[in-house]
């Protein structure tokens, strides 16, 4: 594990593509999954560690907002080759496990990692309105051994002033943990 921060300036819009949903075995168009008021899009993987911190969070983070109209999105764009543990098997059987709320992709090409230029798992964009970027990075300050209670602060208040109809004004903190398993 290397630890890897996410890029700090990043001005994309949200972007459709077609990619493998585990549970289901089919590939899907990610914009099916979008919602017009805001859609998170998380990178995370099985086997980082920092994502197994904070997993338990995802699933609580996504089931207060989802009811709400927010839409959750997870995507795996590891190399599954060289790490199996990331396959998109396994990833079935993680999402199954911990009966995560939302669709879990595997990006087999990672050129959906490119297009956000995703550096780390976690890493987090927040896309709210027509597909406007507001938040980039982290999930909150907690990591594994740094006795921080994993909250989802930073997320949860982006999608909270949206609800709250608050001007948005695109911010980020980066977030570091494993480095993506670009393939070579």
């Amino acid at each position: 594990m290397v630890r890897t921060y996410s890029s700090n300036e990043i001005k994309i819009q949200i972007q459709d593509f077609e990619l493998l949903e585990v549970s289901s075995g089919k590939k899907k168009f990610l914009r099916d999954y979008f919602s017009s008021k805001a859609t998170v899009i998380m990178f995370i993987c099985n086997h980082c560690p920092y994502v197994k911190h904070i997993n338990t969070e995802l699933i609580r983070l996504s089931n207060d907002f989802l009811p709400k109209k927010i839409s959750f999105i997870a995507i795996n764009s590891n190399d599954a080759e060289r790490y199996p543990e990331d396959s998109p098997e396994n990833m079935k059987k993680v999402h199954q496990k911990l009966g995560y709320p939302f669709p879990y992709f595997f990006d087999e090409t990672q050129e959906v990692a490119k297009y956000y230029c995703v550096k780390c798992t976690p890493e987090f964009f927040i896309f709210y309105g027509k597909g406007n970027l507001c938040y980039h990075g982290q999930l909150d300050d907690s990591r594994p051994g740094n006795n921080i209670p994993v909250t989802g602060f930073d997320v949860r208040n982006v999608l909270q002033n949206i609800l709250n109809g608050k001007e948005i004004f695109p911010t980020g903190k980066l977030s570091y943990g494993c480095n993506i398993k670009w393939k070579t």
